[in-house]
């Protein structure tokens, strides 16, 4: 497909411009006409015909934020849910958002449904956007769920990129100590090696074990990186399971630090996302379930289906949060004025704007913590490898 830009004008004599992606100038008169806008100038974008190979083809948080804005802009402009759809598939930049609008726009045309049409896309969008469209669609107020989803996902976008930029450092860091560490033990030590044997010294413990290290790290590299890389594509495969996945989410549980800043961003987004279902008109046990999909924790999501089951029999929500141990007592306590007063959404939406302000701390907090802590074993490993060098060194000076 190639893109085009374009210059039209509409039947209140208003310029507008833009671009559209189609397999010819044909299909980007087609689309303006049926717009009834009235085609200016029309020109080719060279250069920005599609290849085969994607290399954006999974849809994030950003994109639905994006979906969800501007669809909620044309909707309440006046456009149809049909026109939206034909107007997007043709602008968002993900391929394969764009790709399912679509086939979307083409189902709705038909006669289905928006929410029917989504369901059948769940690699692209969550239960927890099917459910608010359906909110919507069934309450007359599709453009109030889509603004309201709108900023769900930029909130949801807006601290995953936190908590990535906060990790960006550590990770830079430990590739650089890494990369230090191994270039000393296959190029400086090795230099070392043939001194020390012609000395016909006796060698301390800690340096005959980092000349060891070293030989194993210089003779069996090729078999390193293969277990190496054997262990990460286990782990991987281990924790796409059931059991991994709870395994390894009760140990990030565990982890000193993270454990905070995990805990946090589960009750943020059980807070938040608890408050958008419930104030679109979506029920208690309903929006249980779908919330317990979106805490990306099985810890968490098995402990909410648990809550959902307590809710059906009739316990409210405040026991059953209180007696999880994941959630903290605040939080429970603002459920109990939530429901005692009849306004549970608000509340959950206040609540998550105090926790969205307790993840930055934590965030902040913990890549304080973090980086120094790094630093010191960086320099422990370091001052390890030269006193296992000097040592010897010392004692042949002291013979000559």
């Amino acid at each position: 497909m190639t893109k085009f830009k374009y210059k039209a004008m509409n039947s209140h004599g208003e310029r507008l411009a833009g671009s559209y992606e189609g397999n010819s100038k044909e299909d980007v008169i087609s689309m303006i006409s049926a717009n009834g806008m009235y085609l200016l100038e029309l020109e080719e974008v060279y250069g920005s015909k599609e290849i085969n190979l994607r290399t954006s083809r999974r849809v994030k948080t950003k994109d639905l934020a994006v979906f969800c804005r501007q669809f909620y802009v044309m909707i309440d402009a006046g456009l149809t849910i049909n026109t939206a759809l034909d107007i997007l598939s043709n602008q968002v930049s993900n391929f394969k958002l764009r790709e399912t609008l679509k086939n979307i726009s083409e189902d709705v045309q038909k006669g289905e449904i928006l929410s029917n049409s989504m369901k059948k896309y769940s690699d692209v969008f969550p239960n927890l956007l099917v459910k608010m469209v359906e909110s919507g669609e069934a309450s007359g107020s599709l453009d109030t769920i889509m603004l309201r989803m709108a900023k769900y996902y930029e909130k949801e976008n807006k601290i995953n990129s936190k908590v990535k930029s906060a990790m960006i450092y550590p990770i830079i860091l430990s590739i650089v100590a890494i990369i230090v560490l191994v270039i000393m033990m296959v190029k400086v030590v090795p230099m070392f090696v043939d001194m020390f044997q012609q000395s016909g010294a006796k060698l301390p413990w800690v340096t005959r074990a980092l000349l060891a290290i070293s030989g194993f790290i210089t003779s069996y590299w090729i078999l390193i990186i293969i277990v190496l890389t054997a262990t990460i594509g286990g782990f991987i495969y281990y924790k796409n399971t059931e059991e991994g996945a709870y395994n390894v989410s009760k140990f990030a549980l565990k982890l000193p630090i993270i454990r905070e800043l995990i805990k946090k961003i589960i009750v943020s987004r059980f807070t938040r996302t608890l408050s958008t279902l419930l104030s679109s008109g979506v029920s208690l046990v309903d929006s249980i379930r779908i919330v317990a999909g979106v805490v990306n924790n099985k810890v968490a999501e098995e402990g909410l289906i648990k809550i959902s089951e307590d809710v059906v029999k009739g316990e409210g929500l405040y026991g059953p949060v209180r007696a999880n141990n994941l959630f903290p007592p605040m939080l429970s306590s603002m459920i109990k004025i939530g429901e005692e007063s009849g306004a549970l959404d608000d509340i959950l939406d206040k609540t998550a704007d105090f926790y969205d302000e307790e993840l930055d701390m934590a965030v902040s907090s913990g890549t304080a913590m973090l980086e120094p802590l790094m630093i010191i074993v960086m320099g422990i490993v370091v001052a390890f490898i030269v006193f296992a060098i000097m040592l010897p060194m010392f004692d042949m000076y002291q013979q000559i």
